[in-house]
């Protein structure tokens, strides 16, 4: 999981924290990605963070175990490299294998663990999933021509589709060497586009439309409409869908302490 960056679309909200720690309706961001991992079964994580206050997250999620994973990991990207530079920290962790990265302001309401299958089932390779979105010129934007996407460009002023990449990824152990052969974009990152356009260029990135709704909450207004898809799914009375049992006895316990 990403969870570096200075979060500066969010400031002042995050002059003295990090924004994955910021609420989304009664629990903190981060719960939501985690609890898209464990649900989809994945139960040793990796989390990259950065910029203040690293320990804040150790010192809420500790070793995960309490939230069903069999154990949490932390490194920490120095600096704002990218989400590519950010991803290169997990070389190590990855120990050769496939992995699924999930941007630590992202929400889903809907499981991963089909896209996780197809992947299994992949030889090798990436995976990206895309949904349409009204405003597509704040992501990664594939340009899909006869159902094939052709490349990902990343935050055009004029998006080839209606489409954004969302920051739900798989990869295979081939993803770290293209790393380092990436140099910094116009904006002096390392951009996770000219990853995906490396695995498309070798003709071994498949794709997948994920269902449900999908938000990022990486801006002002973005997080505050994280916060209304999450209290309609999962908080409101008479919600239908349930969001973890871990996460909510953590929620109540703290709110009971502070009744």
């Amino acid at each position: 999981m990403l969870a570096g960056g200075l979060g500066r679309r969010l400031g002042p909200l995050t002059e003295i924290t990090n924004k994955h720690l910021l609420p989304v309706w009664d629990r903190p961001m981060i719960f939501y990605p985690l609890r898209t991992l464990i649900e989809a079964g994945i139960d040793e994580v990796l989390i990259v963070t950065g910029g203040q206050n690293p320990g804040d997250f150790m010192r809420l999620l500790g070793d995960g175990r309490q939230f069903g994973f069999r154990q949490l990991y932390f490194t920490y990207q120095g600096g704002q490299g990218g989400i590519a530079d950010a991803l290169g920290h997990a070389d190590e962790f990855a120990d050769g294998g496939k992995v699924c990265v999930i941007l630590g302001d992202n929400i889903l309401q809907r499981s991963i663990r089909p896209q996780i299958e197809r992947f299994e089932h992949q030889h090798g390779g990436a995976r990206i999933l895309l949904k349409r979105v009204p405003m597509p010129q704040r992501f990664g934007v594939p340009d899909i021509r006869n159902r094939c996407i052709v490349r990902v460009v990343e935050k055009p002023r004029r998006p080839p589709s209606p489409y954004a990449v969302i920051g739900v990824y798989f990869f295979d152990a081939e993803v770290f060497g293209i790393i380092k052969t990436l140099r910094p974009s116009r904006r002096g990152e390392l951009e996770i586009a000219d990853v995906i356009n490396t695995y498309l260029r070798h003709d071994t990135l498949s794709h997948g439309f994920q269902p449900g709704w999908w938000t990022d909450a990486g801006t002002v207004e973005s997080l505050s409409h994280a916060g209304v898809l999450a209290a309609r799914t999962w908080f409101r009375p008479g919600a239908r869908e349930q969001f973890g049992p871990a996460f909510d006895r953590w929620v109540r316990i703290r709110a009971a302490r502070s009744a």
